[in-house]
C-alpha cells in the first residue's frame, strides 16, 4: 500500500468538517474550525485537488427502490486475497471491497435489485471462483448508523450543529412505498456521484435545467431520504490508524438495543443488523492497536446478548461508496 500522508492541525479540522457534512461552504467550515475563509479555501481545495479528500453523493438504493445491500465474507486460496478483491471491485455491484486479516480474508457489499439476485451474484457473477474457499452474506435489514452520520469528535458538538444538514426524512425502515426519482433527479445524482462539492450553476449546465431548479431537485432529495454526501478520506489522516469490521452473533430480543448502543460509540462509523450467522456488522475506527483491548473487552464485553464477536482488521480497501480507490486510499481519477 502507498503511504498515507499526515495532515496538520488545520487540515484535519477541514477534513473532520467535510465529514459532517461534505457540501458545507468554506465560509461555513471556516466558523466552525476558527480560522479564516481564504485559509480554509486554499487548504480545503488542495486537499480535494490532491485527492486526500472527496466528496460523493450516495443515493439511497433501498429508499430509493433501487436495491438491498448484501454483506460478503470471503475466505480465500493462500495468496489470492488480493486478486479476488481486485475482481470484485470490478464488478457494477459492488459498493464496498476490502482485503480484512482474521477469519475473513475478503469483505464486500454489493447491492443486488432483489433478494432472488443473491444466488445469481454469488454463484454466477462471482469472479475468481477458483480462488475462493467459503463465502458467507448477509442481507442487511436494518442500519443503525451511516457512514455518513459519523463525527470524528474533533470539531466539538458546536460544529456539528452548525455544518451538519437537517436530518432528512425518517420513515420506517424498509419504506414500503418507496421516492420514485425523475429522469433529471437520476441525472443531478449522477453529476454528485462524480463531484458531491459540484456548485448548482454546474449541476444546472449538467442537466439542461436553471441554478433554482437544480438547488430545488438537490434539497428535494435530501429531504426525502434519498441522497446523502459521503465524504471519502482515510481515517489515518485523522489519527485513527486501525479499522476495523466486528461481527456480532446477538440474541433476537437484544438486537435494536445493541445496535443502538453501538451507534452511539465514537469509534463506530457505520452498524447494521443482518440476516445470517452474524445478525450484526460494524465498521470502526480506532487510534493504535493498544486499543482494541480495551474496545472488545469493554465496548463489545459490555453489550447484553452477544454469543459471538469477531473481528477483522481492514488491510487494503479497493472501494467504497461506488468509488474505485488508489493503494494509498485516495480516489483513483
Amino acid at each position: 500500500m502507498g503511504e498515507l500522508v499526515r495532515l496538520d492541525d488545520v487540515d484535519r479540522r477541514i477534513v473532520a468538517a467535510l465529514q459532517l457534512n461534505g457540501r458545507a461552504s468554506w465560509k461555513k467550515i471556516a466558523q466552525a474550525i476558527g480560522a479564516t475563509e481564504s485559509t480554509v479555501a486554499r487548504r480545503g481545495q488542495q486537499l480535494i485537488e490532491s485527492r486526500i479528500v472527496g466528496v460523493t453523493g450516495v443515493l439511497d438504493h433501498l429508499r430509493c427502490g433501487l436495491g438491498i445491500s448484501l454483506i460478503v465474507r470471503m475466505r480465500c486460496r493462500p495468496g489470492r486475497a488480493n486478486a479476488v478483491a481486485d475482481a470484485l471491485a470490478d464488478l457494477p455491484v459492488a459498493r464496498f471491497v476490502t482485503v480484512v486479516s482474521g477469519s475473513a480474508d475478503v469483505a464486500a457489499e454489493v447491492v443486488v435489485q432483489r433478494h432472488q439476485d443473491v444466488a445469481r451474484v454469488l454463484v454466477e457473477d462471482l469472479p475468481r471462483p477458483d480462488d475462493i474457499v467459503e463465502s458467507e452474506s448477509m442481507v442487511v435489514v436494518r442500519k443503525f448508523s451511516n457512514f455518513e452520520e459519523w463525527d470524528p469528535g474533533l470539531l466539538g458538538p458546536g460544529a456539528a450543529a452548525l455544518l451538519r444538514h437537517p436530518a432528512p426524512f425518517a420513515g420506517p425502515q424498509g419504506w414500503h412505498e418507496p421516492e420514485h426519482l425523475t429522469e433529471q433527479e437520476f441525472a443531478i445524482a449522477g453529476v454528485l456521484a462524480e463531484d458531491g462539492r459540484a456548485t448548482y450553476a454546474q449541476l444546472a449546465a449538467a442537466v439542461g435545467a436553471s441554478e433554482s431548479t437544480a438547488a430545488r431537485r438537490v434539497e428535494s432529495l435530501i429531504s426525502r431520504g434519498c441522497l446523502r454526501f459521503r465524504t471519502l478520506f482515510e481515517t489515518p489522516v485523522l489519527g485513527l490508524d486501525v479499522n476495523f469490521m466486528q461481527w456480532l452473533a446477538v440474541e433476537p430480543a437484544e438486537l435494536e438495543n445493541v445496535g443502538t448502543r453501538l451507534a452511539k460509540e465514537p469509534s463506530t462509523r457505520y452498524v447494521s443488523a443482518t440476516t445470517g450467522r452474524f445478525n450484526l456488522c460494524l465498521h470502526g475506527a480506532l487510534p493504535g492497536y493498544g486499543d482494541l483491548y480495551d474496545y472488545l473487552t469493554k465496548v463489545i464485553g459490555g453489550l447484553p446478548g452477544v454469543h459471538a464477536a469477531d473481528m477483522t482488521l481492514q488491510a487494503r480497501t479497493l472501494k467504497r461508496a461506488w468509488v474505485r480507490l488508489d493503494d494509498d486510499g485516495r480516489r483513483a481519477p
